[in-house]
């Protein structure tokens, strides 16, 4: 599948993948250090050449200039599916001078599972074979390296979402349902939304996203969004849609998500120096499915020998606030917690037989 659709379901509770019921984790396991294969740079994201300069001026800020200035570091991903070469197709962004490219897990998790054929096709629609760095089904990115690609292609400007502001002008571009160099242009229509991608619990994804009206459809899934100064501030990740599948309602309907670049760099950067993505637990379970009722999360069960337990949370607990930003269900929860980094102490606020309690954790680690 070229990109992951969400069907918008009553008063727009966006699930895809983590269906009533089920048990979300914030579980808890070490993690090893492994060796970093093709592509890996052992100084991570700093070792590389970036840009971050924005190629246009405020007053320049057009879609159209935009579209001149990103299109040449924009790619569309071709990757196997299912053993046939091609079956899957997404977008990207040249990431750095050195060759590596950012796009969606999802788009070649299935190549880079069966070492399948992943290719990088430019705006003149040169093609690069490529492999995989690494990836994060837990962020959904993966980052890929070429060595034609940093011989070509120029690395795209890194902005940042923290930046962006509600109703700020965007520009989405990718390859939606394989027609290359495709640009759409919105707003930001919200920031810090909590969304879940994921067709089941295994492959779920929490993102803390960016949601734009910018028309994203399959295929446009790893492609940029760009602010008006030319600058990536997001990954395209997922839509929501008024009904499931690729058919005719499966399209865009003004509800699309991002990965914000925060978080790209963060992940970018674990990938190129070991081939490995890690993020934070807390190591216990809360329920994601059903009903929210606004009131918090929670807590299903607590792991034995995880920080959890070493804050002294029990099952039954109902955690409300992550650092003092409210939490209203599981799902809130888990991308609160995904939003730090394995190491940081951060100060839950949980409510135990109706009495409000506070206990700070240092965050665990997992590969994912």
């Amino acid at each position: 599948m070229s990109g992951w659709v969400w069907p918008a379901v009553t008063a727009m509770a966006l699930v895809l993948g983590v269906v009533g019921g089920v048990a979300g984790s914030i579980g808890y396991q070490e993690w090893q250090e492994r060796d970093a294969g093709p592509g890996s740079v052992a100084g991570g994201f700093d070792a590389v050449d970036t840009n971050d300069v924005a190629p246009l001026a405020a007053e320049d800020g057009s879609v159209a200039a935009v579209a001149k200035a990103l299109l040449p570091s924009t790619v569309q991903i071709s990757a196997a599916l299912d053993g046939q070469e091609g079956g899957a197709t997404g977008s990207g962004f040249v990431l750095d001078e050195q060759g590596h490219v950012v796009t969606n897990n999802h788009v070649i998790a299935d190549a880079a599972e069966d070492d399948g054929l992943i290719q990088i096709v430019d705006q003149e629609g040169n093609r690069f074979d490529a492999t995989v760095v690494g990836r994060s089904p837990v962020y959904d990115l993966a980052v890929l390296y070429s060595e034609d690609v940093e011989e070509q292609l120029e690395p795209a400007a890194l902005g940042r979402s923290q930046r962006l502001r509600v109703g700020e002008g965007v520009v989405a571009i990718g390859s939606p349902l394989g027609l290359s160099s495709t640009v759409t242009s919105g707003i930001v229509s919200a920031l810090d939304r909590p969304v879940t991608t994921g067709s089941s619990n295994d492959d779920s994804s929490y993102i803390n996203a960016v949601q734009t009206d910018a028309a994203i459809n399959p295929g446009n899934s790893g492609g940029p969004l760009v602010n008006l100064r030319g600058q990536v501030v997001g990954v395209n990740s997922a839509i929501a849609t008024t009904g499931g599948g690729l058919g005719g309602e499966s399209g865009n309907i003004g509800v699309g998500f991002a990965i914000p670049m925060e978080q790209v760099i963060i992940t970018s950067d674990q990938i190129l120096r070991d081939g490995e993505a890690r993020f934070p637990v807390i190591g216990a379970q809360v329920r994601t499915g059903g009903d929210p009722t606004g009131e918090g999360a929670e807590i299903d069960e607590v792991n034995a020998d995880t920080p959890a337990e070493a804050a002294g949370l029990e099952k039954g607990d109902v955690i409300t606030a992550v650092d003092g930003d409210r939490v209203v269900d599981g799902k809130s929860l888990i991308v609160a917690i995904r939003t730090h980094q394995p190491g940081e102490t951060i100060e839950f606020t949980y409510l135990r037989d109706g009495s409000e309690q506070t206990t700070e954790i240092t965050l665990g680690s997992e590969v994912g």
